[in-house]
């Protein structure tokens, strides 16, 4: 086992006991004997607790089905459908399941919808910066400038009838870190639809979804992550039924050089990590993938430009934690938000 997946292993196995702690400590008597199971996916620690059925053979449907999600999306597994679009770049088209297929088209649009601050072709630089890896460097402005014009998501080509996906430019790389989790874990809630399970926690190592109420009919109280601290340690909490938390923000994955931070929220214009005032970003939503890529996009859109976008959104709601440790919200957070720590100020 590397460093690297030791340290993963530490940090979001402390996130799940301290989540699982908040979801569950006021639970009622009614079903004293909820059912949970963890394993390692998608690069962090998957958790899922059912609190209103005692099948055990869903864990089995739920894990498959991340397994083959991670099978298709994963740059850490050399045959996935990512790596071989990477591998085909400036080449040849790839085909790809209904999966990846679907995954690359909404990353596309959150392009759009960010004017490119979202932006899945930002593998070269990933790869480049190598931020949360045991090669984690400082680059020259030289080797930004030649990964640079590799960064355009306007560039893929998708053809829908075919399902496939091609990057025009050798060298060109497709990273879907930004928003596989929240996909994972829409079909985890979608699987425990189906099996009519009413009441359950989904963490994709702090992506939070919650599947209706607690058995008590009470909402589920998940922690915000608090930026200036280790994964699970939060500032404050949010009821909610039926919705997903995803916080995006420097204290994730980063570096230090001469007293420099380094985080690994990329500006694909610049090529460096976005330097604005920003701490953190949670989204509230009902979709986690959603989630997931509003979380970057407002994160990188900055304080001012972020909060007029979520509250120009009937989709989500947003709380911005600025690095003075000021806490903002977007519209309708205050009735569902509850600050906890008092060394943060709401605003």
């Amino acid at each position: 086992m590397n460093h690297l997946i030791r340290n993963i292993l530490k940090v979001v196995t402390v996130g799940l006991m301290s989540t699982s702690m908040l979801l569950t400590g006021c639970q009622s008597s009614e079903n004293a004997d909820p059912i949970t199971r963890s394993n390692l996916k998608l690069g962090t620690l998957v958790g899922i607790t059912i609190h209103d059925s005692q099948d055990t053979q869903l864990f089995n449907i739920l894990f498959d089905r991340l397994d083959a999600i991670e099978q298709h999306m994963s740059l850490n597994i050399k045959t996935s459908e990512i790596n071989a679009i990477n591998a085909s770049a400036g080449i040849e088209p790839v085909q790809v399941s209904e999966d990846t297929f679907e995954v690359i088209q909404s990353s596309l649009h959150y392009g759009d919808l960010s004017k490119g601050a979202f932006d899945s072709t930002i593998g070269p630089l990933v790869t480049l910066w190598g931020i949360g890896s045991d090669n984690a460097k400082l680059p020259s402005q030289a080797e930004i400038d030649t990964k640079l014009p590799l960064i355009d998501y306007n560039s893929v080509i998708l053809n829908i009838e075919d399902k496939t996906v091609f990057l025009p430019l050798q060298g060109m790389a497709l990273d879907l870190g930004a928003i596989a989790k929240g996909y994972a874990a829409d079909e985890m809630y979608r699987i425990l639809d189906e099996n009519k399970v009413n009441s359950a926690v989904i963490n994709l190592g702090g992506n939070i979804l919650v599947k209706g109420r607690k058995v008590d009919n009470t909402p589920w109280r998940v922690g915000v992550q608090n930026p200036f601290d280790t994964r699970g340690a939060y500032i404050g909490v949010v009821s909610i039924s039926d919705q997903t938390v995803v916080t995006s923000g420097i204290y994730e994955r980063f570096f230090e050089l001469d007293g420099q931070r380094y985080h690994h929220i990329l500006n694909p214009a610049t090529g460096y990590p976005v330097n604005n005032n920003l701490a953190s970003v949670t989204i509230i939503t009902s979709k986690s993938i959603d989630a997931d890529a509003y979380s970057t996009v407002l994160f990188a859109s900055g304080l001012e430009a972020g909060l007029e976008l979520a509250n120009g959104s009937n989709e989500i709601m947003a709380i911005f934690v600025t690095k003075d440790k000021k806490v903002y919200v977007s519209d309708g957070v205050e009735s569902i938000f509850e600050l906890s720590d008092n060394n943060f100020i709401l605003q």
